[in-house]
């Protein structure tokens, strides 16, 4: 837990990949804070594209044979059509993905930008593999807070790299702000 940081009303999270979406939710990150640019592996879409909607995955609970990495449950079906079920995930080249719960999100984002006046923007991990969160600090014009154990350098981009582990990384810059009373009542 962030101890204040997730409390925040002028904080936004946009996780880069769907995975790591779950750990800002475990820390208490309110779900209308947080902006998921490439979907949710928490909410199935039909894999035929069938309908324009999406559905939580909260029951389907998939069971694997870890030695063979093997599904052994039923894979989740569509409620419309009762073809295969996907995560909601955008994938590369994917054409089918249904983006209408991520563009409200983005919409949120959008907002909140317009809200604040001094964004601080911070890469966890993700490099120059994923440009989401470097173009959009090229899009705000602020600097960007990279941190990569591997792949700290910014390039052209303006701010700092970090080379730290995103844990170690969050607790010394929470550490630092809580030493200048960020996180105090005003």
């Amino acid at each position: 837990r962030s101890n204040g940081m997730n409390e925040r009303a002028d904080l936004l999270m946009t996780p880069q990949s769907a995975e790591r979406l779950l750990g800002f939710q475990e820390s208490g990150f309110a779900a209308d804070r947080i902006d998921e640019c490439h979907g949710s592996i928490h909410h199935l879409q039909c894999l035929d594209a069938c309908m324009p909607e999406i559905w939580p995955a909260d029951d389907f609970i998939p069971e694997v044979d870890m030695e063979k990495c093997r599904l052994l449950s039923d894979l989740p079906r569509c409620p419309a059509c009762d073809g295969i079920a996907r995560p909601n995930i955008l994938m590369f080249g994917d054409w089918s993905w249904v983006h209408q719960r991520e563009t409200q999100q983005a919409k949120t984002l959008a907002a909140w930008v317009e809200t604040v006046t001094h964004p601080v923007i911070i890469e966890l991990g993700a490099g120059t593999d994923i440009p989401s969160v470097r173009s959009f600090c090229e899009r705000m014009r602020r600097p960007l807070i990279r941190i990569n154990p591997r792949e700290p350098k910014l390039g052209g981009v303006k701010g700092i790299g970090l080379a730290m582990g995103a844990l170690d990384a969050v607790r010394a810059i929470h550490a630092a702000l809580d030493n200048t009373s960020f996180f105090a009542e005003t």
